[in-house]
């Protein structure tokens, strides 16, 4: 595309790709004939099929991973390996469509650091993704006061410098879609959304409901650590502190005196909001040392 609003040649598009001999050809065909100059890289991680063999005779530089390290550590590969000075990362399956690259690259050129597609309703693979997805971006929300559409979304466009401040924070695992994100807001860098449409996925898929589900679950807390701790410690102490309040007062109508259960939720209240400063100071820090290795 001759009409891009980013030099072509400095481009760089990343798949992280484990097993998906069934559709990496095509989407890199796709992309070849939307996108000739550009830096096509596919990681492989750890694929015990073609997937390997097939990106590299469509003319992709490939990234080999002895054994799968999985998604995010696929990106972070990637994203150390890009030329370019832009990045867009996107899945090797076929849910992504290279034809809505422009408009993440659009938005992007007016002045945010990452662009993420936003995939709309009928987009998710089942109604308990949806569900958690739907979950995710509500909290997600709260904490940075900002509408976050799709907070789980892989297809995203970044600027490479920016996003590079934050590999060092990103899990190896499936949740790198969220943790940069929230790296992103919490550093003040501006994001914005693009609506897609997500297809079914060719093959597959690596998630699984159960195995993954507690994980998922755990991803809820690390979206407030990792952004301000503070919004998700204090609700909880000032719930404790209540709690404790409304057992003394109903200790003291009925037994007339202060019992063992309300001073440990006294205690519990005030350690969960120390603990909640605390984190607080740690996550101020963390995001400052990023800053300053960013800038060297």
């Amino acid at each position: 595309m001759d009409d891009l609003p980013v030099d072509p040649k400095s481009l760089s598009i990343v798949l992280p790709a484990k097993n998906e001999a069934g559709g990496i050809g095509q989407t890199l065909a796709r992309l070849r004939a939307l996108f000739p100059a550009a830096d096509l890289v596919v990681v492989n991680d750890g694929s015990t099929d073609e997937t390997a063999a097939i990106a590299e005779a469509a003319g992709a530089r490939v990234i080999h991973h002895p054994y799968s390290k999985g998604n995010g550590a696929a990106i972070k590969s990637g994203a150390r390996a890009a030329r370019g000075e832009v990045i867009v990362f996107m899945d090797a399956d076929g849910q992504h469509d290279p034809a809505d690259i422009p408009a993440l690259l659009e938005k992007l050129a007016e002045g945010y650091d990452m662009v993420v597609g936003a995939r709309q309703k009928g987009s998710q693979a089942s109604v308990g993704r949806g569900f958690a997805n739907a979950l995710y971006n509500r909290l997600a929300s709260y904490m940075t006061g900002h509408r976050v559409a799709d907070l789980t979304s892989g297809f995203r466009a970044v600027r490479a410098e920016k996003f590079r401040e934050f590999l060092y924070l990103l899990p190896n695992g499936f949740s790198y879609p969220s943790t940069s994100t929230m790296a992103f807001f919490r550093s003040g860098y501006p994001v914005a959304y693009v609506p897609i449409h997500a297809a079914k996925r060719i093959g597959d898929s690596h998630i699984r409901l159960l195995r993954d589900g507690a994980r998922f679950f755990i991803i809820i807390f690390k979206i407030g650590t990792l952004f301000s701790p503070l919004k998700i410690f204090a609700p909880v102490s000032v719930l404790m502190f209540l709690l404790a309040s409304l057992w003394y007062g109903y200790t003291l109508w009925h037994e007339g005196r202060f019992t063992n259960m309300s001073a440990l939720l006294y205690t519990g209240s005030v350690m969960v909001f120390l603990m909640g400063l605390i984190s607080e100071q740690i996550t101020a820090l963390m995001y400052r040392d990023s800053g300053e290795a960013g800038k060297k």
